[in-house]
């Protein structure tokens, strides 16, 4: 297996595990949605489908560019949840690492060009 396909399987199973999540842990997800963004339960759920599906989706060669595509809008479109928990904070992860996360976003897209290309 190459360096490639194991990225793909990498980074699929961290999509479809972070889409699960937001079945088991609905709340942490809905504390980070903005209060301008409506309808927070709905927002919850279609994204941690979209996370379950699109990560599934990016092993098959023939929807792996769909896929990637399809992660990196919801990368872009999950953005204010992130910079909403780094500016509200959260008890159980230091300030430190909720600044981290945002470039992180940028850094899973570049990963995710890299694995589908």
């Amino acid at each position: 297996m190459d360096l490639k396909t194991i990225n793909v399987y990498v980074l699929a199973a961290l999509f479809v595990f972070a889409g699960v999540m937001h079945f088991i842990k609905p709340r942490f997800y809905l504390a980070m949605i903005p209060p301008w963004i409506p309808f927070h339960r709905a927002v919850v759920i279609v994204s941690g489908i979209a996370e379950i599906a699109l990560g599934a989706l990016l092993v098959p060669p023939m929807t792996r560019i769909f896929a990637a595509w399809g992660l990196v809008v919801l990368l872009i479109a999950v953005f204010p949840a992130n910079v909403q928990m780094f500016l509200q904070g959260n008890r159980k992860i230091p300030k430190w690492a909720l600044l981290l996360r945002l470039p992180l976003q940028f850094v899973l897209i570049v990963w995710i060009f890299y694995a589908a290309g």
